[in-house]
């Protein structure tokens, strides 16, 4: 058991559902490397932190681990397309348990068409001409897709 400190913070619930979904780490797979210096439960901890107050690396509680090490465990991720991987692995499963195919067969995009100020260059908008709008189209996505 692990006290929270933030809101941000994993549950053990939520820290049970999600270790398993983890990439394994390279020195695990034969692939050399040091261990990691800081538990990967702390590192998504931080970033979880971060995103929900949106605030910078370096202005984080000293709760968390050292803001560069934070950055660097999330920058090595994104770069290795691991968060990509972690996302579709954590949708496969919620899918799973709500009966639906662990795989999505279809996306849902809306656009809504927005006026554009005088100051907005022409090279950035363009014109609908289905609502005679100069503007530009914005993509929404809806909830639940």
């Amino acid at each position: 058991m692990r006290e929270r400190r933030c809101s941000t913070d994993m549950s053990d619930a939520e820290w049970a559902v999600v270790r398993p979904l983890l990439p394994v780490p390279g020195r695990l797979r034969g692939r050399g490397g040091q261990p990691e210096a800081c538990c990967h439960r702390a590192m998504l901890d931080a970033i979880r932190y971060l995103v929900d107050n949106g605030t910078k690396c370096r202005a984080m509680p000293a709760d968390f681990p050292p803001w560069d090490r934070a950055h660097a465990f999330f920058r090595r991720w994104r770069n290795h397309d691991l968060v990509r991987e972690f996302h579709d692995r954590l949708r496969r499963l919620v899918r799973k348990q709500v009966g639906r195919d662990p795989e999505p067969g279809a996306g849902v995009i809306d656009s809504q068409s927005v006026k554009a100020d005088a100051v907005v260059g022409s090279d950035s908008r363009g014109f609908d001409g289905g609502r005679l709008i100069s503007g530009f189209r914005r993509l929404q996505f809806p909830q639940g897709a």
